[in-house]
């Protein structure tokens, strides 16, 4: 299931499913669905059983996806009205601005799991490898307040002083967990998506050396879609480890239709599980949470310039770039300078 969060006509994020060409709005299907079995059909009703948006839907999820699955399969047979209570049932994607998949995630952690992109940016530093890679998986919060879908992503001037892309993986904590060991996280994903950790080398590489950060030059925007992929479509990608998943999903990333980075989800050299298991040590993650791969290897222009791939290349306004993950479809972003 690709599950979507849009925006269609009134201007308001609703939660949807992608079957085909089409948004199948979910708060109406669930409407639908709940007057077709004789119960309340409000929107009160609807959010308190099934929740409000896609993380609602994560939230309640043992309740929600069952009942998406009967609604998509209706649709696949015509079997759904055009309209519900005065709106349209299915809208086409075409039709629709797609948001990112949870706007407001509880809170989000991005990973350094990819050895190939720690290494060679190292490398291009003039530093040796640092051995606390190999003793356990590092990350970093960053600031779910700032999330973007697809689209136009608005930084300031200061932020396109060597302004970077970043291509990674991500996935959503489906379920409330506390010490979580590897062997039993990969149970606590919901789905993956794509995400963009967009970086402003300038402010970045200031902040940390003050050895604390990253901060300003991360907080500004990360950007999350265009859709949440529940684990299920990615069975046939899946490879058990007894460290936890990989998942066998080809990344690439383009700037203005050039491709400029290429690589693998399986390549993470610590898998989500064991990064779960770090997160979850002594605290308690939560329903939509975020967690990121971290770079993949070629993921970046710091890397790729520090290799002399491409030559001091940064990203400026009006910049599009494309991050395309097997099945997680087609992340797409232009760079605005907000006045």
């Amino acid at each position: 299931m690709k599950l979507v969060t849009f925006r269609y006509e009134n201007g308001h994020d609703r939660a949807g499913v992608l079957v085909g060409s089409h948004v199948v709005d979910l708060a109406r299907a669930f409407a639908w669905y709940e007057h077709s079995h004789g119960r309340r059909c409000d929107e009160a009703h609807v959010f308190d059983r099934y929740g409000r948006g896609v993380l609602g839907f994560v939230e309640h999820q043992e309740r929600a996806r069952p009942v998406a699955d009967e609604i998509v399969e209706h649709y696949a047979r015509a079997g759904l009205p055009a309209t519900f209570e005065g709106g349209p049932i299915a809208v086409a994607l075409e039709d629709v601005e797609l948001r990112a998949p949870i706007p407001r995630p509880p809170s989000m952690r991005d990973g350094y799991a990819f050895r190939q992109h720690v290494e060679t940016a190292r490398r291009n530093r003039g530093l040796e490898m640092i051995p606390e890679f190999d003793q356990f998986p590092i990350f970093y919060f960053t600031n779910h307040g700032a999330v973007t879908g697809p689209g136009d992503v608005r930084v300031r001037k200061r932020h396109t002083e060597r302004l970077d892309y970043e291509l990674e993986a991500a996935v959503v904590v489906g379920r409330e967990a506390h010490d979580v060991s590897a062997k039993e996280a990969d149970a606590l994903i919901f789905g993956l998506t794509i995400m963009n950790d967009w970086s402003a080398r300038a402010l970045q590489m200031d902040e940390m050396k003050l050895n604390l950060g990253p901060a300003k030059g991360k907080d500004f925007a990360t950007s999350l879609g265009p859709w949440l992929v529940t684990l299920d479509e990615l069975k046939d990608r899946t490879v058990a480890t007894p460290n936890g998943n990989h998942y066998d999903l080809a990344m690439t990333a383009r700037v203005n239709g050039k491709e400029l980075s290429r690589g693998n989800v399986r390549d993470m050299t610590w898998t989500f599980a064991q990064i779960l298991e770090r997160a979850s040590y002594g605290v308690t993650l939560y329903p939509g949470d975020v967690v990121g791969s971290g770079t993949c290897g070629t993921g970046c222009l710091l890397e790729l310039n520090g290799s002399k791939i491409t030559d001091n290349l940064w990203l400026a306004p009006g910049d599009v770039v494309d991050l395309a993950i097997d099945r997680l479809g087609v992340l797409s972003n232009r760079i605005v300078l907000a006045e």
